[in-house]
């Protein structure tokens, strides 16, 4: 999924310019948008709101033509999450000028992870060669999304997932988290090569793999494996030598940040 968020002053137009890039983008995939509004104009009442002050942790109020999720405490970046789990190709978020989401600003507000400014009549053709520019929002649901929308998922009998996450005590010593460092290219052209080689496979179907870089916290996702098989008995056995494969094979190396210092791991899962 691809995520922007438009941000911008009052009245500067952001809205307009959200309506523009989301109807571009509807043309190429599902979109899903977040809003950064005031509590005071969520749609809580009656008996919503009784679901919700009774200790319900999701409310859904459904009408015939559309329906509306009322959630407790989510920020913006589980919101983005949400999306991504949904199968959305596209999130954009209009406001929210602190997150780390990358940003498309409207003039000269002041904001962090900005990755062009615009004025409001840029073209949406624009805003959308930008949003493509910006890295993919990957998540286990996400993906599993992704592979059901397989050509051969007629034919499937099994989905068999995999997540590596960061393991928070090992012997006595906890970790804070791990930093990934990769040859962005070669990693992927080799995770590529395991894909292709594990769908060669009698009774493979699909395989998808996605190793996350950069800074990931204790307890965070790392890796996920996706695989899309006819009967559970190819299943796991590719499962087990994805993960195998991944680790022996794909140019990627972890620091572990831990309470007593920091060190490079050899083995990266």
């Amino acid at each position: 999924m691809k995520v922007i968020s438009i941000v911008g002053y009052h009245k500067s137009g952001k809205t307009t310019l959200v309506e523009r890039l989301v109807g571009e983008l509807a043309k190429q995939g599902a979109v899903g948008t977040v809003k950064h509004t005031r509590e005071e104009i969520l749609p809580l009442s009656g008996d919503t709101e009784r679901h919700l002050n009774a200790g319900a942790s999701v409310t859904i109020g459904v009408t015939a033509t559309r329906s509306v999720e009322i959630v407790r405490q989510v920020d913006v970046e589980k919101a983005v999450e949400r999306l991504a789990d949904q199968g959305m190709d596209f999130a954009v978020v209009e406001g929210f000028k602190q997150s780390a989401l990358p940003k498309i600003a409207v003039g000269d507000v002041e904001a962090k992870n900005v990755v062009a400014r615009v004025d409001i009549n840029v073209p949406a053709k624009e805003l959308v060669k930008i949003v493509m520019e910006q890295p993919e929002y990957v998540t286990l649901d996400s993906l599993i999304a992704k592979i059901k929308r397989s050509p051969g998922y007629r034919e499937a009998g099994a989905i068999g997932t995999f997540t590596g996450v960061v393991r928070e005590m090992a012997d006595n010593e906890r970790t804070e988290a791990l930093e990934f460092e990769s040859f962005d290219a070669v990693a992927q052209e080799r995770i590529k090569a395991i894909e292709d080689d594990l769908k060669k496979r009698e009774g493979i179907l699909d395989v998808i793999i996605y190793h996350k870089t950069g800074r990931i916290e204790a307890g965070q996702d790392i890796v996920f494996i996706v695989i899309l098989s006819g009967h559970r008995q190819e299943l796991f056995p590719a499962l087990k030598d994805a993960i195998e494969r991944v680790k022996a094979e794909v140019p990627i190396w972890k620091k572990e940040k831990t309470v007593s210092g920091d060190y490079w791991v050899h083995d990266i899962h």
